[in-house]
């Protein structure tokens, strides 16, 4: 089943390659969507693709890369609406 998961990521996230980190994961897993910084400090992730695909994503994520430090993440999951041809940093 295709699902979309809007993702807020808040903790150590910015300024330590995570929107790179998200950004490779997201094509090994063959997950479209888009990543970027938010202006409070947190990263904003929207995610498309089959539902395991997505949840292995959010376990990533969860982790994050080695110098993060990731406090929390809220996952708000949507209808999949295909929008997303592949994975993208945006400012």
């Amino acid at each position: 089943m295709e699902v979309c998961a809007k993702i807020i990521v808040k903790g150590r996230v910015q300024g330590v390659g995570f929107r790179w980190f998200v950004q490779q994961q997201a094509k090994n897993f063959g997950v479209s969507g888009y990543v970027r910084n938010l202006g409070n400090g947190d990263v904003e992730i929207e995610a498309e693709g089959d539902r395991g695909r997505v949840e292995e994503l959010l376990k990533s994520v969860r982790v994050g890369p080695t110098f993060s430090k990731v406090r929390e993440v809220v996952i708000e999951w949507q209808k999949f609406t295909a929008k997303y041809y592949s994975f993208n940093t945006t400012f």
